[in-house]
Formats: C-alpha cells, structure tokens, sequence
C-alpha cells in the first residue's frame, strides 16, 4: 500500500534517512515509545532521547510512503502494527526528498562532517533568532572550533529561523557553517534538548549551544484564525448547531466564515470515499486541511462531521496550530438513545436491520472526546440555546466581539 505521511512524521523521516537519528534505521513501536519515556532507551538499551512514530491504518508487509505531492520517498517494512495505526519497522530510501525555501541548505551529516574534516565544532540549535552572540563566539574561539548553525527550520516558522541563521552568521567567523535542519520540536522540554543534542553530534559537533526559543506575541483572538470543530454522533444536532452558529456569525458580519458540513463534504470535497475507518479518517484529514488554510490566513471555520476517532480529531487540532490558528472542539454529546429516537433520515433502522456496516454508534464505536474545550447535550435544550453557548464561548475567548 501507499501512505502520505503528516508534516511531522516527514520530518523525522528525512533526518531518519539523512542519518541525523543514526542509530535509528526504522520507526519505532509502542513499547519502544513507552522505553524512551521512561528510561530514555530503546530496549535494547541503546540511548536515545526521544520517540519516532508514524501512523498509517491497516499496515501489512510494506508501505510506500509518499510526500504530499505523491512522489515516493521511502519504503517501510512493517514489524509492528497496533489499533491505533502506530505502525514500526525499518525503512530504506527510495530518493531524496524535494525542498523548498533554502534547499541549497539541506544538508545530511556525512557531508557536514566531510566539511569539518575532523575539526572540532560548536554547534548551535535555533529556533528562533540569536539575539546574543557573545557566548557563542567566547565558546568557539575558547574551543578552537567551528561554529555549526544549525536552524531546526520545521513548519510555518522554519524560513524565518533559517534566515535568523544566515543573519547570525554575517556577524560570526568567516568559516561558519549553516545547515537547515527539519527537526520538530517535542512537548517535553528535556527530551527537545536531548534530540536536539543528539542530531547536533551526529553532525560532527563535539559540543552543543541550544539557542534561545522564541518568544511569540500572537494577535488579538478575534483577528486570529480560529476552528470550531463539532464532533458527536448521527442526529445528535452539530449540524444544526453548526449552522445556526455560521447565520449568527454571519449576521455579526465580524468574521469570514467558511462552512464545513460532514454531509456537503462528503458530496463535493469526499465524493467517492466509503465509511471505511482508512476513509473515515481520509474524509477528516480533508476536512481539516481546508479548515486549517482558511484559518491560516485569518478565517473561521466551522465544521460539522462525526469525527468518531479521537486520534484524527487531534491531527486535526494539528494541523490547525501549526499554522497559527486557534482550535476549538464542541462535543455535541447526546446520548445514542435520544439520537437514534430522532433518526430523522432513518439511519439507525437501517443500521440496525444491516443495511448499513461499519455505521457509527451501532456497528463502529464513537470515541468521546477528553479534550473537548465545549460539550453540549441537546436532548433537553433547543437549538438556538446550545447556539448561543457556543457564540457566548467565541465571545468569552476574545474571537467574537
């Protein structure tokens, strides 16, 4: 099978690939995953500061992974393959991947090292501008050695801190050295910095300076981005709500509204998938791409499918933060009984009779969020009250004025 990997997971499966996670040669599992959080070892034994994962449902033998734009990067041969889609395994190179801004500095750590020709390096990880170069020059002239900017240039930032580098690099030593490095930063704080001193080595430094992270001012709530994503079962009204929500907004006139509903997408932006979990998920990633673009660029998007999986529901979340927006997870929690007493299409009697597999709450489970930032239940409320919950929510959080 084919898989197109998220924007993380091509990350680390280039640094996999370029040898800058040596000794890695593969994906890791979940009892890896579980090893490094809490002993920061494989289990082998072998250190290692942080997990690699990548996600792909129903996984056999091998996979072809894809960039976004379908051209085969690697192949990986699955070892482990669990429920929840994390799939491990080793992986071999098809070709090298296509860069965009600053390619020229896309470089493995063969040819770093190549370059140093056993020469000491400092190496400096940034995330963000050096404001102070004075430790870093005292350090290197202290050491005798190069000084290796290393910009961990991933996502929406990624351009901005490699040009922060070269800047950085005009007032440092003649032989200063940039290499663009797609690493993604992790939740935790010490595993960051330990990953980060790992790759550092691997390109040939013998010590590591990690730079400053960058301080961020976002804007104002409501000239931010921002996704209202309803989840909940079949009947359970988050359509209704959903569109109740896109007429108030629209009749404030405050904000540029681009409406997502499970059902319209399925018709135009879906047309073709099934309900298969594979197309399930397929249909949600698609949803939040378009959410996510929308809200780039100062948009709200409201959106209104099932969602029944809370790990696509996340990437979701994902894909909205990256770009700088804000995120916001409804949960219409009606209960099954009230839903499928309204069955207003008749979905649930056909579920039931089996006319209808793999059908949400009946055949195939519903996943409840933990991580709603809003649940309502409709069973006893009219519509108009649970849209004016949510309005009062955008109104609180600064998104609406």
């Amino acid at each position: 099978m084919e898989w197109t990997p998220d924007a993380r997971e091509l990350a680390d499966l280039e640094l996999l690939l370029s040898g800058a996670f040596h000794p890695l040669e593969g994906f890791l599992g979940h009892d890896d995953v579980h090893a490094v959080h809490e002993r920061g070892t494989l289990k082998d034994g072998t250190p290692w500061p942080a997990p690699v994962t990548i996600h792909v449902p129903e996984a056999v033998g091998e996979v072809t992974l894809l960039d976004p734009e379908g051209v085969p990067l690697a192949v990986l041969t699955v070892t482990e393959h669990d429920e929840d889609g994390l799939t491990a395994g080793p992986v071999r190179s098809l070709g090298a991947a296509e860069h965009g801004p600053f390619a020229r500095l896309r470089r493995t750590p063969a040819q770093v090292r190549e370059e140093l020709a056993g020469r000491p390096a400092l190496a400096v990880t940034m995330r963000g501008p050096l404001d102070d170069l004075t430790e870093i020059t005292s350090t290197a002239k202290e050491l005798g050695a190069v000084i290796l900017l290393l910009p961990l240039a991933y996502g929406e930032q990624g351009p901005a801190v490699v040009r922060a580098a070269l800047k950085a690099k005009e007032q440092l030593p003649a032989d200063t050295i940039v290499v663009s490095v797609p690493l993604a930063p992790r939740q935790e704080p010490e595993i960051d910095l330990e990953l980060r001193e790992h790759v550092a080595e691997n390109y040939g430094a013998s010590e590591h300076l990690a730079g400053p992270e960058p301080i961020t001012l976002p804007g104002p709530p409501h000239r931010r981005g921002l996704v209202v994503f309803f989840t909940g079962l079949s009947g359970s009204g988050k359509s209704t709500i959903a569109r109740g929500l896109r007429d108030a907004l629209l009749e404030l006139g405050s904000r540029t509204i681009t409406y997502l509903d499970g059902d319209v997408v399925r018709h135009l932006l879906s047309k073709g998938l099934t309900f298969s979990k594979a197309d399930r998920d397929l249909n949600i990633r698609r949803i939040g791409f378009v959410a996510a673009e929308s809200a780039r660029h100062g948009g709200l998007a409201i959106c209104a499918p099932i969602a029944p999986y809370a790990r696509t529901r996340e990437e979701v979340r994902e894909m909205v933060e990256s770009v700088g927006a804000d995120f916001l997870l409804v949960h219409v929690a009606t209960p099954l009984e009230e839903c499928e007493r309204r069955d207003r299409k008749g979905l649930y009697a056909k579920a039931r009779a089996g006319l209808i597999p793999e059908f949400t709450g009946v055949s195939d489970p519903y996943e409840e969020p933990e991580d709603a930032e809003l649940v309502i239940d409709t069973t006893h409320i009219s519509i108009e009250a649970a849209v004016s919950r949510v309005l009062d929510t955008l109104r609180s959080g600064g998104w609406v004025r």
